[in-house]
């Protein structure tokens, strides 16, 4: 009763009352293991590469956070770049832990990366050890934390040797700035390259990110996902719902608030128009398995042990809750299998 009463106040009350978690937020999320590691992660992680940069409410952040974890989701992920403008997510989520969520550190799974684009010149860029290092020290000052749990290399770099990457990657773990390393959009052929150097440097490197859904099954036909299984890593899968396609939002039309219209950058009209005919049937399906799309695609990916987490992206809290429900079930009949493949695999 002492915790709703004060959670009731928070956002009224600024800086008197700190969040208190939900006692019973471990009962109903589903933990996995991360490949052969001991670490453990929730069926279900939050995202935060979209609705926690500079041009969104700080409030609303702070409910998702809370929603998030008071449901037993230990798992946020960011990355040097996310926003916009790059940084921000990071430099708001610091915010929201201090003011949050300290009492509750060793209870998260903190992840950021490095790869892409973060500032001008030759060295905010690409796999360097000069560009990954100097963009956790960045990182981590944002968030005002002395070491994340997981960081990744955010892409495979064809102009850096893997073996610079991989022994930055070890110098951030054993420097204590990490505790696992991970990799992010690589293809299955690298990805065993990379754990050869790894296992001979004794890094613990656990997981692999990519994209993927049932629209988009790049890491099955790349190798990653049998590659992964093979040697023993996890793998979490961000753009679950193909940037909101896999929900019922695009069924009929295209909403004047939705993504596509604010933000055309990663979905746009062709890709909803092209795909409506198909998400019609996939709803179907769906509603024949008592399944949202949305809930039906998450727990597509998560049907089977290849798969860790599904790293779920929202605009608001009710979202949250929404993509939890997957989880209650994840089961698949062949012929289920077998029409959604029918569906999707030439497209």
């Amino acid at each position: 009763m002492i915790a709703k009463i004060f959670n009731s106040l928070k956002g009224l009350i600024k800086g008197v009352f700190m969040y208190i978690a939900n006692e019973k937020r471990y009962e109903k999320m589903k933990y996995n293991r991360v490949g052969n590691s001991g670490l453990k992660l929730p069926a279900v992680s939050l995202g935060l590469w979209h609705n926690f940069g500079d041009t969104d409410k700080y409030s609303t952040m702070e409910e998702m956070c809370f929603t998030a974890f008071d449901n037993g989701i230990t798992h946020f992920d960011l990355a040097n770049n996310y926003g916009p403008k790059a940084g921000s997510a990071e430099k708001n989520f610091g915010r929201i832990l201090k003011e949050h969520f300290k009492p509750y550190r060793d209870e998260m799974i903190i992840s950021t990366k490095a790869g892409y684009d973060m500032w001008a010149g030759p060295y905010g860029d690409g796999g360097s050890r000069k560009y990954l290092i100097a963009s956790l020290n960045q990182s981590l000052e944002r968030m005002g934390l002395d070491y994340v749990d997981i960081f990744y290399h955010h892409r495979m770099d064809p102009e850096t040797p893997l073996e610079e990457t991989m022994c930055a990657l070890d110098q951030i773990v054993k420097s204590g700035k990490a505790l696992y390393a991970g990799l992010s959009n690589y293809d299955g052929p690298t990805l065993e390259k990379a754990t050869a150097i790894l296992n001979e440097l004794h890094t613990p490197f656990i997981i692999n990110q990519n994209s993927y859904n049932i629209l988009n099954r790049t890491i099955e036909n790349n190798g990653l996902k049998s590659t992964a299984a093979k040697l023993g890593k996890g793998i979490i899968c961000f753009s679950p719902l193909a940037q909101g396609l896999l929900t019922d939002r695009y069924l009929k039309d295209i909403p004047e608030d939705s993504r596509v219209k604010k933000d055309g950058r990663f979905l746009k009209e062709k890709n909803v128009e092209d795909n409506r005919d198909v998400l019609i049937k996939l709803n179907e399906i769906a509603a024949a398995r008592n399944q949202t799309l949305a809930e039906m695609a998450l727990a597509w990916i998560l049907k089977d042990s290849d798969i860790t987490s599904v790293l779920i992206g929202a605009s608001r809290p009710a979202q949250i809750l929404d993509n939890i429900k997957a989880l209650e079930n994840t089961s698949f009949s062949k012929e289920e299998l077998d029409a959604i493949d029918k569906l999707t695999l030439n497209k």
